[in-house]
């Protein structure tokens, strides 16, 4: 059976990739960059094609000789979508990623609203998403989840056997901006407490890469018109965050909770009111995660505590993280916290 991956070479095509060569499948994978392609990929016989998921011409080379699967991990737009569908007569099915971030609550707050959304629980797949944006305009806080929107009605009402996932916070190896750099950079330098707003009670629900791709070939294996959720199994809190990533390390690591009232101790799972989704219909498919975020993070923590000392540098002065290694600021914050 074939299998291509439209952007292979990122955190989560990678894993698909893998996921699906060691199942069997003929997988070849595009890209922009012939550099990035994973050599590990290429061990597995992973073929790769030098590929513009944006030129219509170039994905029609890959896609024109057919394929009994297509997952997309690179599928933005409503007008991507289309260019999609219209190879779907060669194609026996596809799986292609959303987001989260189509999910609005009561009050039309999502992800990228300046006010946290209240969902009052975990998102199930039937709850409410942002109108449509047809723009293409998808590179923009206001702009991402609407039009993933508009990607996934043009999927859904083709007729095709598609699979539409929408996946939480993407963690593993080899992600462009790894959220659990902030406590392997700790760990590194030898920290050990650090503060968390709201108790250490927030939450995002993480979604390890070989988790979601353990779905994608799940519903490879099962063909059909669908959305899912994509999550961990488990819902871990910022301070299990914390305290499983150290763990990974062989470090400890105390999270330190601040009352509700105290500003400060923001981190990557400081997401309040918690924002996790319902994985039930996933595993009502057949979905057997590889394992819970505290088993599948030491694969994360290993490739970071491996990173060479530009590659370090490079993540430290990613404005993701600017302020996150304030640790001064942060010693003060404990010592005030001591005193009352």
């Amino acid at each position: 059976m074939k299998a291509v991956v439209l952007g292979v070479s990122g955190l989560t095509g990678r894993a698909v990739a893998a996921e699906l060569a060691v199942h069997g499948w003929q997988v070849v994978g595009t890209g922009r960059d012939a550099g990035r392609f994973p050599a590990a990929l290429a061990e597995r016989g992973v073929g790769f094609v030098r590929s513009d998921r944006t030129s219509r011409a170039e994905l029609a080379a890959v896609l024109g000789p057919g394929a009994d699967l297509v997952v997309d991990c690179v599928c933005y737009t409503g007008a991507q979508a289309r260019d999609l569908v219209e190879h779907a007569p060669g194609i026996g099915s596809a799986v292609v990623l959303s987001s989260k971030a189509v999910y609005v609550d009561d009050h039309g707050r999502g992800s990228n609203t300046d006010e946290p959304p209240d969902f009052g629980g975990p998102v199930t797949e039937t709850r409410a998403t942002l109108p449509p944006d047809w723009s293409g305009d998808y590179d923009s806080r206001e702009g991402y989840g609407g039009n993933k929107v508009a990607a996934e009605q043009v999927l859904l009402d083709s007729g095709w056997p598609v699979s539409v996932l929408r996946p939480s916070r993407i963690h593993g190896v080899g992600g462009a901006r790894p959220r659990e750099w902030f406590v392997v950079r700790r760990v590194l330098d030898g920290r050990t407490r650090v503060p968390l707003a709201h108790g250490g009670r927030t939450a995002n629900h993480p979604n390890a890469a070989v988790n979601l791709a353990r779905l994608v070939r799940t519903c490879a294996e099962h063909p059909g018109t669908r959305v899912l959720n994509a999550a961990d199994p488990d819902t871990p809190t910022a301070a299990e965050v914390v305290t499983a990533v150290a763990a990974a390390c062989g470090a400890a690591l105390e999270p330190v909770g601040l009352p509700d009232e105290v500003p400060g101790g923001g981190n990557p799972w400081s997401t309040w009111p918690p924002y996790l989704l319902d994985t039930a219909a996933a595993r009502a498919l057949g979905w057997q995660p590889v394992g819970t975020y505290a088993e599948v993070v030491r694969l994360e923590t290993d490739w970071l505590t491996g990173l060479e000392p530009v590659a370090r540098d490079a993540l430290d002065a990613d404005p993701y993280f600017a302020g996150s290694f304030d640790y001064a600021a942060e010693d003060a914050l404990l010592a005030d916290l001591g005193r009352r």
